[in-house]
């Protein structure tokens, strides 16, 4: 599972940082891509990148500010170019539905692949299958904002091999049977609970992402204990009368998440153009005196869990 900052730069684009997009590497766990926001040249952005538009399966788009939405209709487009068959999922707040229909409309896209857009119409879990669930929250943002939280069910213990070494169960087919909990007998006629020799189930890791907000209650619920806190901090932590004035969030704001919901990491996007340079340290530092465990990300930044 890898993270891979494709844009972290806030309204507008800017010479060291295009506006906002976020991938979710899913390429060993379901051989997919998921992706966060979409903002204007988004699939520019992953030309410099291994990540191949055929195989993001899922969009989850937090609000529809243009900086979060414009690169969308084009990367759509080009999805089709591109060997993308199988059916795409676009989630997000509702007016979604109308502005992509409307722009492929217009435009006279006509895409190859299915296009299944659903509008978030309520708070709680919007996917769920065998290997992972989404929630999702509302915000405080002006407009409708969502936090996603992406939840990696449990997995499985390994199968414990030098135990059944030590009993003398000959390697082979047999082996995936019992990892699978089979009870199987073996050529002697003992009979083998698969059950009683699987370790401890593994914790699935937990990825909080979310769109543009100020400080709220509804962002510490998201986050709780969570591997990672992806938390957007557009101003420095001496501009909370102006964070707030524009439904944003400071530095010091988004520790403060990270430090009461208790998560592994943070990490810091959807950064004001006014921070170039040597900025990026100071804001950095502001967060790191209250939660150690903070990076500001930069474009094409990469992060595995």
């Amino acid at each position: 599972m890898e993270v891979v900052f494709l844009g972290t730069g806030a309204g507008v684009p800017a010479k060291e940082r295009n506006v906002s997009s976020i991938a979710l590497q899913l390429v060993a766990e379901r051989g997919s891509t998921w992706l966060f926001d979409c903002g204007e040249a988004t699939q520019h952005q992953i030309l410099y990148t291994s990540i191949k538009p055929r195989r993001i399966e899922k969009i989850f788009i937090t609000h529809l500010h243009g900086d979060h939405i414009f690169g969308l209709p084009g990367l759509l487009g080009s999805r089709s170019f591109q060997g993308g068959e199988s059916t795409l999922t676009v989630y997000g707040p509702k007016g979604l539905r109308e502005y992509i229909l409307t722009s492929l409309k217009l435009s006279s896209t006509h895409l190859k692949y299915p296009l299944d857009i659903v509008e978030i119409e309520e708070e709680g879990i919007i996917f769920d299958d065998q290997q992972f669930s989404v929630e999702v929250r509302k915000l405080d943002h002006g407009i409708h904002s969502y936090g996603f939280r992406v939840i990696e069910k449990d997995l499985p213990g390994t199968l414990l091999v030098e135990e059944l070494k030590k009993i003398h169960v000959p390697p082979g087919p047999i082996y995936q049977k019992l990892k699978e909990g089979e009870t199987v007998t073996l050529e002697d006629g003992r009979t083998i609970d698969g059950l009683k020799f699987i370790g401890p189930s593994k914790r699935g890791r937990v990825i909080t992402i979310l769109g543009d907000t100020r400080f709220c209650d509804a962002s510490v619920e998201l986050s709780q204990n969570a591997d990672l806190l992806i938390h957007e901090a557009t101003f420095g932590a001496d501009e909370h009368e102006l964070a707030h004035n524009y439904f944003h969030s400071t530095t010091k704001q988004a520790a403060e998440i990270a430090l009461k919901a208790n998560v592994k990491s943070l990490i810091l996007t959807h950064i004001s153009s006014r921070y170039q340079g040597e900025d990026v340290k100071v804001l950095e530092k502001e967060a790191n005196d209250l939660f150690e465990n903070t990076y500001v990300a930069k474009d094409f930044y990469t992060y595995e869990l």
